[in-house]
This record gives structure tokens, C-alpha cells and sequence, in this order.
């Protein structure tokens, strides 16, 4: 808690020295030294006028969150333009008669931004070959987290990315946490739960809970809870593991384990690795959905075979994408990373949560084929 708390103080000091910054930097362009006729008190009342209505405007039509990025990318794009302009003016030995730097800072800065909106918005496909020593046949996983359903897309949206993942003939899907989030409608719930009903796959759709799928405001806030969401999910045949395991074709288990925000939020307490595969046949190959990539030494002891998570969103933004990483809250943001003999795979996720720009990665889910060595 006292490290978040770091990071919120940290991040609204910067918000404010962007904000100052990004202001005072845009007084410097000739149009406002024009009509301030070089006031200083005038440029400073115009540039911080158009900077902090801007701020205000997007803090109102995205959320806050968003505002804040936007003017830290801002300013970060004009702090490495104006020492850019500042070197090569002292190279060589030159003034600039117009203020560049600003420009191109800006169009940096947009050009960004719009990056990130576009990759937060549309969904790539990911896809990794994973290899083992054990004798199995042949298995295709399909899997995805942090739909955050109705951030970036609907219950339609949802339709229309299960077909494409329908479309690569998986031999499963497993859901890795935060399907919906306290925004999301009853109604589109309940719509995104039928189409996950409706995908064919020959050994089903799996669910694990991620930190936002029981809702932080409570059930009034958002139509349902966590117990509905459950029975949704159960109606249309999604297989919701929670500290469970199943046996798929004699050959695999689904380990599917309750969210560490049990124990880290909620004080409550759900099963160790170890415990989970204590009366399991190590001989078959262990998959397990674990929404926050939290508990890798443990996962790797137990000698599982492979771990998907979620949780993340790959980083997010660049540069801070491996904040979660540098303060110990993640043991992978991103990827496949194998560890002795398990193989961890994090996705970046089919959607988003508050923020709406991915700077840092993309959206997607993920098929993975393992194949025997054997």
C-alpha cells in the first residue's frame, strides 16, 4: 500500500510539473508573444489558459487518468525537443528565428498518442509454440484477459472477437481474469456471457476471476455481482475454476486459481500451488490460469507446465511499462518467459481498464500450440 501510495503522490507531482512546464512552453510561440506584445504576465496567462482548458476538456470527455497522460507525453516530447534545438543551437553556434522545437514536439506528442489510442483499440493475434517432454497430443489454447467489458468494446464487440478466435480452431479458451469490471452493464454481462456459449471448442471455455470481476463498488454500482456473473457464465456452459482443476482427454489439467486480490484486498485466503497439485498426476501436462503473474517461484517449485496470466496490460505505457516489474508487484509484465521447467506466458489484453491509450503494446489474445517432444 505504502509503495502505491509513492506512485499516486509521484504521479500527480509530475502531472503538476507537466502542466507548468507545457504551459510555460507554450507561451514561447511567435502568435502568443504577438498578442501578448510580450507581457510576460499575458503569455503566462494565455499559455496556461490553453494548456489547463485542454487539460480540463480531456480530463472530462476520457476521464482524468487520460488527462494526465496526455500531458505528461506532452511534456516528456517537448523536454526532448527543446534539449535537442538547445544542442544543435549551441553546435551550431545558430538561433532559431522560430520556435520548432514546440512544434514538433507537438506533433510528437500527438502522433503518440494516437499510436496508443489505435493499438488500445483494435485487437491483434498473438501466438506462441511451447514445447514439452511429456507424451501428449497436440493441444491449441486460446486465451485472453482484461476484456473490461465495455471499455473499448460491447457485448457486440465481444461476438465479433470470439468469432476470430472461434476461427483458429482452438482446442479450448480460458478467460485469464477481469472479464467485466464496475462499468460494465448487467445487460451487456449477460450478452457477452451467451456468446461465450456459443463459440465451439472441443473442450470448452474456462474462467478464472481476475481483481475486478467481483466489482469495488459493490453490486448496486454496476447491476450484478460477482455470485451472477458466476451463474451467467455457468448458464452458457463457461466453466468458472476457482482454486479447482479439471481433467481434459486424460492427458491435461486446467488449474484455475482464485485472484491473489483475495488475499492482498480482501483478506481472505486461497490455496498455494503446492496444494493445488498435491493429488495431481504430474505425468499429464498442468496448465494453470492465474490472473496476476504474482507467484512465479512458487508456480515454478510446484513444476507446473505452464502459467497464463493477465492482469498488467503489458506495460501500458512507455516508458513506465515496467514499473509493476521495478516495485515487485509483477514477475513478468509481458510475454514468455520459461523458468526451469514451466513456461510463463503474461498477455497484454483483448481491452483496457481506465486508460485509453497503449503505448507500450498492443491489444490481443493469444493462441498457443504446445507440441511433444516425444
Amino acid at each position: 500500500m505504502t509503495m502505491w501510495l509513492i506512485i499516486m503522490w509521484t504521479t500527480l507531482a509530475l502531472t503538476g510539473a507537466a502542466l507548468v512546464y507545457v504551459s510555460n512552453r507554450t507561451c514561447q510561440f511567435g502568435c502568443i508573444k504577438c498578442l501578448t506584445k510580450e507581457s510576460e504576465k499575458r503569455k503566462a496567462a494565455i499559455g496556461g489558459g490553453i494548456v489547463f482548458g485542454l487539460f480540463l476538456v480531456v480530463g472530462y470527455w476520457l476521464n482524468f487518468m487520460n488527462a494526465i497522460v496526455c500531458v505528461i507525453y506532452f511534456a516528456m516530447a517537448w523536454l526532448f525537443c527543446d534539449l535537442l534545438f538547445c544542442l544543435i543551437s549551441r553546435c551550431s553556434g545558430k538561433n532559431f528565428q522560430r520556435y520548432y522545437a514546440g512544434g514538433i514536439a507537438i506533433a510528437l506528442a500527438t502522433g503518440a498518442l494516437l499510436c496508443g489510442w489505435y493499438l488500445n483499440h483494435h485487437v491483434w493475434q498473438t501466438q506462441y509454440t511451447l514445447y514439452t517432454d511429456k507424451n501428449v497430443k497436440p493441444l491449441k489454447i486460446a486465451m485472453f484477459a482484461d476484456s473490461h467489458l465495455g471499455t473499448t468494446f460491447n457485448a457486440e464487440g465481444m461476438a465479433e472477437h470470439l468469432e476470430k478466435i472461434e476461427a483458429q480452431k482452438p482446442d479450448l479458451l480460458l478467460i485469464a481474469g477481469d472479464f467485466v469490471d464496475d462499468g460494465t452493464t448487467r445487460d451487456d454481462m449477460l450478452k457477452a456471457a451467451k456468446a461465450l456459449g456459443n463459440i465451439k471448442t472441443k473442450n470448452g471455455v474456462y474462467f478464472v476471476f481476475g481483481n475486478h470481476d467481483n466489482g469495488y463498488y459493490g453490486p448496486q454500482y454496476r447491476g450484478f455481482s460477482g455470485a451472477e456473473l458466476v451463474a451467467a457464465l455457468e448458464e452458457n456452459k463457461v466453466k468458472v475454476l476457482r482454486d479447482e482443476s479439471v481433467l481434459l482427454d486424460e492427458q491435461f489439467y486446467i488449474i484455475g486459481r482464485r485472484d491473489y486480490s483475495v488475499e492482498k484486498e480482501q483478506h481472505g485466503k486461497r490455496l498455494s500451488m503446492a496444494e493445488l497439485v498435491q493429488n495431481l498426476d504430474n505425468d499429464k501436462y498442468l496448465i494453470v490460469g492465474d490472473h496476476q503473474p504474482a507467484d512465479y517461484e512458487n508456480q515454478s517449485a510446484a513444476e507446473v507446465d505452464l502459467v497464463l496470466s493477465g492482469h498488467t496490460h503489458g506495460g501500458q505505457l512507455w516508458p513506465f511499462n515496467q514499473v509493476g516489474k521495478w516495485i515487485g508487484a509483477n514477475d513478468r509484465i509481458y510475454g514468455h518467459e520459461k523458468r526451469n521447467k514451466t513456461d510463463f506466458i503474461v498477455t497484454s489484453g483483448i481491452s483496457d481498464w481506465a486508460i485509453k491509450f497503449k503505448t507500450g503494446t498492443k491489444s490481443e489474445f493469444v493462441i498457443i500450440n504446445v507440441q511433444s517432444l516425444k
